[in-house]
């Protein structure tokens, strides 16, 4: 894992950080933050088709399941949502041929229309503090990290493949925000069987499809690629992934899943590397 490597190879020139490097580290990386979040705002649409509500009479001709799965968390005349922040704390999975888990936090902003997060976490490790940003923003998927927000220890580089790993986290999370599911807006839905469905979302150049798996209350319990690229050895490998829902609770009006687990399902077994709960939550409703 790249993440894992620039942290060992930057612990030696850490020592050598003075206090006030670190102080510079911490201010630079907010201001990045904010950049981001400036440049996903102005990609957001002003324009909505159709409703800015939920209704019940626009579920006709949707598959089974996710007709049920939208009456259950959504009320009729609920606001679309347009914006949504979420803080995490939770643990991170570090290791590569055993677990090792680390605690983080993060804050995440979300925007809907156009799909945009920028997810800004705080990872420690073994007394170290990794900034990591995680995020989709303009149509562009970006991933990096700064020891102490200071030294880079890792950056993925723009490509197709990281777009589309962005653009699938933003979906994935989408039941989180559930009236982003309601077909429209570059999102449709494909009938599987009674339990499932395949939901594609485009945006721009990007189209991504995860298939969801809904429970008997009718929930959102897992999503699942068979193709989400991953870093193996500085190479990006297309592998299986699968996200898992559980805990749902009512916020903004709707029920949300307030804990989750994310895994790379490798041949040698599932290898889960993000578990985490919502700390808080707070909407921006569509006007």
């Amino acid at each position: 894992m790249l993440l894992v490597k620039g942290i060992i190879s930057g612990v030696l020139a850490l020592i050598l950080i003075p206090a006030g490097l670190i102080y510079y580290g911490e201010r630079s990386w907010q201001a990045d933050t904010a950049e981001l979040l400036r440049t996903m705002e102005a990609a957001r649409l002003e324009e909505w088709e159709g409703a800015k509500y939920f209704r019940a009479e626009d579920l006709a001709g949707l598959p089974t399941p996710v007709e049920r799965y939208l009456r259950t968390v959504l009320k009729d005349g609920q606001p679309l949502v347009a914006a949504v922040t979420l803080k995490h704390a939770g643990t991170f999975n570090m290791g590569t041929d055993s677990d090792k888990w680390t605690p983080f936090t993060s804050t995440q902003h979300v925007v809907t229309n156009r799909p945009g997060f920028v997810w800004d976490a705080r990872n420690r490790i073994s007394g170290l503090t990794a900034f990591v940003h995680d995020g989709y923003v303009a149509g562009k998927g970006l991933l990096k990290a700064k020891l102490f927000g200071a030294i880079k220890v890792m950056e993925q580089p723009g490509s197709p493949e990281l777009n589309q790993g962005e653009l699938m986290r933003f979906l994935a999370e989408a039941a989180w925000y559930p009236t982003k599911l309601l077909p429209g807006d570059g999102l449709s839905w494909e009938a599987i069987d009674e339990t499932s469905a395949r939901a594609t979302l485009t945006d721009g150049d990007t189209t991504v499809e995860l298939v969801f798996t809904f429970d008997e209350q009718g929930m959102i319990s897992s999503v699942r690629s068979a193709a989400r690229y991953r870093e193996v050895n500085g190479t990006l490998v297309a592998t299986p992934w699968e996200g898992r829902f559980w805990n749902y609770q009512e916020n903004g009006g709707m029920l949300i899943p307030t804990e989750g687990e994310v895994a790379w399902l490798l041949p040698e077994g599932d290898k889960p590397y993000w578990r985490a709960r919502i700390e808080q939550i707070e909407y921006e409703f569509v006007k």
